[in-house]
């Protein structure tokens, strides 16, 4: 995996920091021991101020998708079992417990719990053809998010850094079938996560991933990271893919080209920005000497302070 971009400078403390653990708990902000008290592990209530900061730049994140010309969607998130294949979030054709990171409703019939919204927006043109004027298509969605971490034991125990369930901004774009202009389509999506990085002021890095970690079905793969001072390194914020027809040939999303010939759509998505991890990563990064923490300037209209303390 390769360093591509970084921005930002290492914030330099001369105090004893906290983590986002202690953060929270001091200010009243996160409670994981009622979280696992009422949810079980990986439990966690968010409160207070910290509510207003969570949900202000995830719509912040969400305002700024829409301006730049991604429909801004609420998508379902109890979904049928041919969204998850179609996908690729199934490591076989079929559901497997003991394999696949998801969550399946078995009553009073078979449905599945998302990790993400991308694959509720990849299913919304399944089995449709689409016209070479329509594209590409660019979708934003807002969801919750549901993963069972079963491949993750051990790993990330306290905090909220790995959890079941948190909220997050998705970006899914339908491309007319030209690798230059996927390319294109993916820089495009990973700037504007780069962007929201910048404007929350989050030292970042971009990892292009080498093709020994990519995972079924993926041509091209970049991820995000942010600094995270409590783990004196960078933590994952986010990922984008490139799947070029793989998962619309699952889908079956055709489009007409001006030939009149029906092609496959190649379909990329991105993480705009997830709940959990940013939330750790402004904690941590905007702590101040006496325990509290600044607010991001451009959050400030969401909280309706400069400070949480």
């Amino acid at each position: 995996n390769v360093e591509v971009d970084k921005w930002g400078e290492i914030p330099q403390f001369s105090f004893p920091i906290k983590d986002h653990i202690q953060l929270g708990k001091d200010l009243d902000i996160l409670d994981l021991d009622r979280g696992a008290k009422v949810a079980g592990y990986r439990g966690y209530y968010v409160k207070n101020d910290g509510v207003l900061l969570m949900m202000g730049f995830l719509f912040y994140a969400l305002q700024k998708m829409a301006a730049q010309g991604y429909t801004p969607m609420i998508p379902p998130t109890l979904i049928n079992e041919y969204a998850l294949f179609g996908s690729g979030y199934f490591r076989g054709k079929e559901y497997n417990p003991d394999t696949d990171e998801i969550y399946m409703v078995g009553h009073p019939e078979k449905k599945f719990l998302v990790g993400t919204a991308e694959p509720s927006l990849l299913a919304y043109y399944s089995d449709e053809v689409l016209e070479a004027n329509q594209l590409p298509i660019r979708l934003s969605g807002f969801s919750q998010c549901y993963r069972s971490e079963i491949g993750s034991y051990g790993k990330d125990t306290k905090g909220i850094y790995r959890v079941h369930e948190f909220m997050k901004i998705e970006q899914v774009v339908l491309a007319p079938a030209d690798a230059a202009i996927a390319d294109k389509m993916q820089q495009e999506m990973l700037a504007i996560s780069q962007e929201l990085h910048r404007d929350l002021g989050l030292p970042y890095r971009v990892l292009r991933i080498c093709s020994g970690d990519l995972g079924t079905g993926k041509y091209k793969q970049f991820d995000m990271e942010a600094w995270i001072p409590s783990r004196n390194a960078y933590g994952e914020t986010g990922s984008s893919s490139n799947f070029l027809d793989w998962q619309s040939r699952r889908l079956n999303v055709k489009y007409k080209t001006a030939e009149g010939k029906k092609e496959f759509v190649y379909m990329l998505n991105n993480t705009a920005l997830p709940s959990p991890r940013i939330f750790i990563a402004i904690l941590e990064n905007y702590q101040q000497k006496d325990g509290s923490i600044k607010v991001p300037e451009v959050l400030v209209p969401f909280v309706g302070k400069t400070v949480i303390k």
